[in-house]
């Protein structure tokens, strides 16, 4: 049985101020049957860490580079990153690739970088509307795994998958518990065909969650919790899907 994990992914959002109100209010509302974890932006790391001491609760960046060290200014290592004490760094979000151009093997080269630094990556996929439309969402997400899994190799299992349709990202719609479970299975397949772990792994869905559908789309046999955009900023929102992951 595979514990369910949710994931707040803050984007660029948050202040001093406003951050430790929110973990304040999440710690108060723990414990929870589901791991938890926030992913914040760079400069909020160490006063996330400090906040959740004593918590559960474990924390993670929105992104590293490919590179190790060097002249790449404003760009942020996985080595960095684990002296901060994170946990998790989020990989291939769909907002990389589209504003920042990130190719699937960019994708792959930053989850083999942060593994080595003994990261979690929470590696992400998904297919815009146009690609739904003309029915490309297996092949789309397919080949942005392929890359990670030709790239990784066995170490493909120490990896969580995202599927985040693009379609469904901060726009209010979401994929019906059906659909999400149909990519889900399709990417658990591949899993499988690339590990003997792949029944351990943990695939998130991501798009428009909220605490009315979380627990509709956690009940799917494939879907092991959320990756969570713009619910997270709000504790009382955060903490009724966290729950709606027994």
């Amino acid at each position: 049985m595979r514990r369910k994990l949710v994931v707040g992914n803050w984007k660029m959002n948050g202040s001093r101020v406003a951050n430790a109100e929110l973990l304040a209010a999440l710690k108060e509302a723990e414990p929870w049957d589901a791991a938890v974890a926030v992913c914040a932006p760079f400069p909020y790391l160490a006063d996330t860490a400090l906040s959740l001491q004593g918590s559960r609760m474990q924390w993670g960046a929105q992104d590293c580079s490919a590179h190790e060290s060097g002249a790449y200014t404003g760009e942020v290592s996985a080595g960095m990153l684990a002296e901060f004490g994170c946990h998790f760094v989020i990989v291939g979000h769909s907002e990389r690739r589209a504003l920042h151009a990130e190719s699937d093997q960019l994708v792959a080269d930053k989850t083999k970088i942060a593994l080595a630094h003994k990261l979690t990556p929470i590696v992400c996929v998904g297919e815009t509307l146009a690609e739904r439309e003309a029915g490309q969402t297996d092949a789309v997400v397919k080949r942005q795994l392929s890359a990670v899994i030709h790239t990784l190799g066995h170490c493909i299992s120490q990896v969580v998958v995202a599927y985040e349709p693009v379609w469904a990202i901060g726009t209010g719609k979401t994929a019906t518990p059906e659909q999400a479970q149909a990519v889900h299975a399709v990417l658990r397949a591949q899993l499988h065909a690339a590990t003997e772990k792949s029944g351990e792994m943990l695939i998130l869905y991501g798009g428009s969650v909220k605490a009315d559908n979380a627990k509709h789309l956690f009940a799917q046999a494939d879907i092991d919790g959320g990756l969570i955009g713009g619910a997270s900023l709000k504790a009382a929102d955060f903490a009724a899907i966290c729950k709606a992951a027994a």
